[in-house]
């Protein structure tokens, strides 16, 4: 089928979804603050509203859906969802991004449900780093979650790095050595102004350029990686083959070719990372709409989606956080645990 395109021709192609905002960790990019206003649980969708939803954004052309959260471990049974999702024909790549701590109970069932691939967030190799960054004690569960997904058989792993200036820039090739010994390509993030990152600062931005250089300095040349691709990495491949990214949508934005969305846990729909309002599907899917009203619904929104908003950030001169602290806590779902990274 032809999958369904917005004003910018960009097609209805991927979708993130967050069955929870609750998070084991407190990053300082994420969640700095001390307290949070949390989603009301009867709000959070059922697995088998989850399951309809699906059908439907699949019948648009949707075939990639990505587990979200805050932690999506911390979703109880989470495995059965991964099941009915991995039944579904039409969804040819299912895929988890966790922060690692309960990776290494969790990974064989997942496998066994189904569940595709698995990226972990880890922004460093060192506990003490860790425990400064997260405000927790996890970063051995978090490389033993991370050994265990290739004995539980998955492939195609990926290490997702926040790269902040004068925190852990000096880790890009040691993060690289280490994703060789657990067979996980390496992506860097610049660091971003969305959500909760209230503390974020053009400063503390370690650049495409920037992380490409030092890594010159390490391994000689680096050659990027042509391929037609709608992911959000810049792919590169080191001397000796090794493949690593860069999402550079801080400072190189990739939005003339973005195709995802995200759906909270509670069921709001946003069709840009940047965007400050959702399209609320839980409340007409739990008032028995037809699956033909909810297609129609998501149909108008996306058709009508001229969201480019980390190109609009890059032309804001005085570029400060997104939101400010006490918007944030008037609106949980503005939080990026809230609605999925």
């Amino acid at each position: 089928m032809t999958p369904l395109s917005d004003t910018f021709g960009r097609a209805l192609r991927n979708l993130r979804i967050s069955v929870t905002d609750r998070c084991n960790l407190r990053c300082q990019y994420c969640m700095p603050e001390e307290d949070y206003v949390w989603l009301a649980r009867e709000n959070i969708l059922q697995f088998e509203e989850v399951g309809a939803l699906v059908d439907v954004f699949a019948d648009l052309g949707v075939d990639k859906v990505r587990l979200t959260g805050g932690e999506p471990l911390l979703r109880r049974d989470l495995a059965d969802l991964v099941q009915l999702l991995a039944r579904k024909p039409r969804i040819r790549d299912l895929a988890l991004t966790t922060n690692g701590v309960l990776l290494a109970e969790r990974a064989p069932a997942l496998r066994a449900a189904g569940l595709h691939r698995v990226t972990v967030s880890l922004d460093t190799l060192r506990p003490e780093r860790f425990r400064a960054l997260t405000r927790r004690p996890s970063h051995a569960q978090v490389l033993e979650g991370l050994r265990a997904v290739s004995a539980a058989g998955f492939s195609g792993t990926k290490v997702d790095t926040v790269v902040m200036r004068g925190v852990n820039e000096d880790e890009l090739a040691d993060l690289i050595e280490y994703g060789k010994t657990v067979a996980a390509e390496v992506r860097f993030i610049e660091y971003m102004d969305v959500g909760g990152a209230t503390r974020w600062s053009m400063e503390a931005v370690v650049s495409r350029a920037e992380m490409l250089k030092s890594l010159e300095r390490r391994y000689g040349r680096i050659d990027p990686v042509v391929e037609p691709s709608a992911a959000p990495a810049d792919r590169y491949r080191l001397p000796d083959g090794t493949v690593f990214g860069i999402i550079s949508s801080t400072t190189a934005p990739f939005c003339e070719s973005c195709d995802r969305s995200r759906l909270t846990a509670d069921g709001l729909w946003y069709l840009c990372l940047y965007a400050l309002r959702g399209i609320d599907l839980r409340g007409p899917l739990r008032q028995g709409v037809s699956a033909a009203e909810l297609k129609a619904l998501i149909t108008g929104s996306w058709r009508a989606r001229d969201d480019r908003g980390a190109e609009e950030r890059l032309r804001n001169r005085h570029r400060t956080p997104l939101i400010a602290l006490t918007e944030l806590k008037r609106d949980p779902h503005l939080e990026m645990h809230t609605r999925g990274g």
